[in-house]
């Protein structure tokens, strides 16, 4: 069952016709159908309140209100409270009322540098835009006043990516370096290419440069046949009584 409250938690974002918060929701067949209806409809409905700034938690009857579904029984109520809602990965339980619970909770534009420049820091990259529009309100706005301070990428599957734009790496190539790089033909080398024609020109790659693992060297087992053997001594309890008579000449006392 926790495995549809997540797909459908997913799907949420296409049942909304559009960013003012009309949905498209109709009742569907079946008991349900229309339970995960309604649950998905509230998590979406969640997510677009967050994202236009009311972040306060809900309790459940006001969700139902403001989402029209007060004519719902008790066994869904039940079971939203207890399964649905619960263990909604989007949703967050505080102290019996229901909040959003977006991957980045970020309150304005400076929440954003931060988590950017730390995730530049961190050697992280850079942050989708839907994961930064899910948890910050108002994100065009606060994204379009930090300006030059932040840079997209856009991915082979047109989603953008936000970059900390870090102006303390910014430097100038001369014009010569920069022909010399662009006439170095790597078009058609793989790594291991790369590598021998570094070599041919008296060039250490990375690899060998970096700390070398050292294997440890196994130490072999003594076999039984060399270790030593223990001999077994009598007249333990006379040591220190007898004495040696070798240099005593006879007849002598």
């Amino acid at each position: 069952m926790y495995k549809n409250i997540f797909i459908v938690t997913n799907l949420s974002a296409s049942l909304a016709d559009g960013s003012n918060g009309s949905y498209s929701v109709k009742p569907l067949s079946g008991t349900s159908n229309f339970k995960f209806g309604v649950l998905a409809k509230i998590v979406n409905y969640m997510k677009t309140r967050h994202q236009r700034g009311d972040t306060y938690p809900l309790t459940l009857e006001e969700i139902l209100d403001e989402t029209q579904h007060l004519d719902i029984g008790m066994k869904q109520k039940q079971w939203l409270m207890s399964e649905a809602l619960a263990n909604n990965p989007k949703i967050e339980v505080v102290e019996g009322k229901y909040a959003f619970k977006p991957k980045y909770n970020l309150k304005d534009k400076r929440a954003l540098l931060r988590l950017l420049d730390k995730h530049d820091q961190r050697g992280l990259g850079g942050i989708l835009l839907e994961d930064i529009e899910e948890g910050l309100p108002n994100a065009q706005k606060a994204i379009k006043a930090l300006g030059d301070q932040i840079t997209f990428v856009t991915r082979p599957d047109k989603k953008k990516i936000l970059f900390y734009n870090d102006k303390s790496c910014q430097f100038t190539v001369d014009e010569e370096f920069q022909k010399l790089w662009r006439s170095v033909p790597v078009d058609s080398m793989d790594d291991e290419k790369i590598e021998d024609y570094l070599k041919r020109q008296g060039i250490s790659s990375m690899q060998e440069t970096g700390p070398k693992k050292v294997i440890p060297v196994q130490k072999r087992k003594k076999s039984t046949s060399q270790k030593k053997r223990r001999f077994k001594t009598h007249n333990d309890h006379l040591a220190g009584v007898l004495k040696d008579y070798t240099d005593v000449t006879p007849g002598k006392q």
